[in-house]
């Protein structure tokens, strides 16, 4: 060890990120816990969903950073241009990237519609990839990489019944972030997921009412209880920093074990 070694970091300070469908649960988690860590945050909602915006925005804010708050559908992609080129219009760039949007439309696959189908598609896959494509492009103009972190799930890794679709595109998702991983490393653009197990939120709580439905999910996680937000904040905000540099193309499950047996 010498005065030279550089030891990692997981500050954030002066970077910028934008973070997709952070008006609540996990996203809005992600946004305050990476204004903790020292970065802005772009907080982006559909259109309508100003009001939870803006209390995620409070958030950031409460933690001294700055907050921007701005209108994104991640299934259009002017959207997606239009939410680029704001927030670079805004803060000039953009560091960092949270693909947090994502939906579920329970169905056994027997019963699984055609619009079902197309919309879980058009947000868990078609916007992940989408919004990678527009920030990515002005990272690899800008010429000073960045970070990339798409939120897929344990349920990319393993099946689990209603959920096929919902299976599908975060499988695709994980695969879609070692392409990405192995075209832009020569940008310096680091690319990863994480995968979370259950994650105690909102529509979660709603679904483990149930008592059966929650006792069988623990008995999967051998770490005995299901995941807070806070526990995959915290894998996003190594993702993002300095101590991630030179991971890839991987995918974190934050799983509590599950998919360990």
């Amino acid at each position: 060890m010498t005065s030279e070694t550089r030891f990692p970091t997981f500050h954030l300070d002066g970077r910028i990120a934008v973070v997709t469908g952070s008006g609540r649960g996990m996203g809005r988690t992600f946004s305050t816990a990476l204004a903790h860590a020292g970065a802005d945050v772009v907080i982006t909602e559909l259109p309508g969903r100003e009001s939870a915006a803006e209390e995620t925005a409070a958030e950031v804010r409460a933690a001294g950073r700055r907050a921007l708050v701005t209108a994104l559908d991640v299934t259009q992609l002017a959207s997606i241009k239009t939410m680029v080129a704001h927030v670079i219009a805004e803060w000039g760039h953009i560091d960092i990237l949270v693909n947090n949007a994502g939906i579920n439309i329970r169905q056994f696959a027997i019963d699984v519609t055609e619009d079902a189908w197309e919309q879980i598609v058009s947000v868990n896959q078609k916007g992940v990839f989408f919004c990678s494509q527009a920030v990515g492009q002005h990272m690899i103009e800008r010429g000073q990489g960045g970070k990339i972190i798409n939120v897929a799930s344990q349920m990319g890794l393993v099946g689990d019944e209603q959920r096929a679709v919902y299976c599908a595109t975060k499988a695709a998702v994980v695969n879609l972030t070692r392409v990405l991983a192995l075209e832009w490393a020569p940008h310096a653009i680091n690319v990863n997921a994480v995968a979370p197990t259950y994650v105690r939120t909102p529509l979660v709580e709603a679904l483990i009412t149930d008592k059966a439905v929650h006792d069988s999910i623990l008995r999967r996680i051998p770490l005995g209880r299901m995941a807070e937000p806070e526990d995959v904040a915290g894998a996003v905000v190594f993702l993002a920093s300095p101590a991630s540099d030179f991971v890839t193309g991987h995918t974190l499950a934050v799983d509590g074990g599950w998919t360990a047996a």
